[in-house]
């Protein structure tokens, strides 16, 4: 816990998606508690959506003072065509302020995972989860929305089938692309971070990627793999079992 807490103060996020949070009075109790604790400033707004997990590993958001959540937009009862809930999460759509008053929108997931149940099953669900992905985020386009971010675990790489609708076939622009971004030299985000690994995304409209001053991976609350060391760890991880998460934390840097 204290890692995960190193990790949120390190990366000096503004706006910050939270993956897995069990409720939001757990996450507002660990950003007062645990962060205050480590020395951090606690977020000023924190924001989670009950979703369709039995498991209560929901997504979120944190956002520092003078970034409001202001509307929030659940997508939790969405169908599929056989009548069962699209998302594993959801896919809540949250509308921030900055504080130059722009808007910024931002749409967190978790996406189905590639384990528990069949293959075939498994890359449809994701399939059909990206593709409803894809329509939030146009709709919002359409509406007149122009700095978005659709982000979070996708659970499968940026080659892959399910990921077309999102990677492919709409003008989102993946931060790793961008010639500021510095990926560590490791192409992943997960586990040892190969490039079979990168499963974490930001996905920005084209507004927010045109603006992007600088990026990368943050991973020193992450295990490095001990043959050889990947990279530099907090000095309190010492065992696999203490890292803050085996993923890592994906940033930009972009003024609006």
């Amino acid at each position: 816990m204290h890692n995960t807490a190193r990790v949120m103060i390190d990366v000096k996020a503004d706006v910050l998606g939270v993956v897995e949070a069990e409720s939001r009075p757990v996450l507002a109790a660990f950003n007062k508690e645990i962060i205050g604790a480590m020395g951090g400033t606690p977020f000023r707004h924190v924001m989670v959506i009950d979703g369709n997990d039995e498991r209560s590993i929901d997504v979120g958001l944190v956002t520092r003072d003078g970034y409001p959540i202001g509307m929030m937009r659940s997508h939790v009862d969405d169908q599929d065509e056989k009548g069962n809930p699209l998302f594993s999460r959801d896919c809540p759509v949250f509308f921030i302020t900055t504080p130059t008053g722009n808007p910024l929108v931002v749409l967190v997931n978790h996406l189905k995972s590639k384990g528990y149940g069949s293959v075939t099953a498994n890359n449809a669900k994701r399939r059909t989860q990206a593709e409803r992905i894809k329509s939030i985020y146009e709709e919002l386009i359409a509406d007149g929305q122009e700095n978005i971010a659709v982000i979070g675990d996708l659970n499968d790489t940026p080659e892959s089938a399910p990921l077309m609708p999102l990677l492919t076939d709409s003008d989102l622009k993946d931060a790793f692309a961008h010639p500021a971004f510095d990926d560590g030299g490791w192409p992943g985000t997960y586990g040892l971070c190969n490039a079979s690994n990168k499963i974490d995304y930001l996905l920005l409209s084209p507004a927010l990627f045109e603006r992007i001053e600088k990026g990368g991976l943050f991973r020193r609350g992450m295990w490095p793999g001990s043959r050889p060391v990947r990279w530099e760890v907090y000095e309190e991880l010492k065992r696999k079992q203490d890292a803050g998460s085996d993923h890592a934390a994906i940033w930009v840097d972009i003024d609006i």
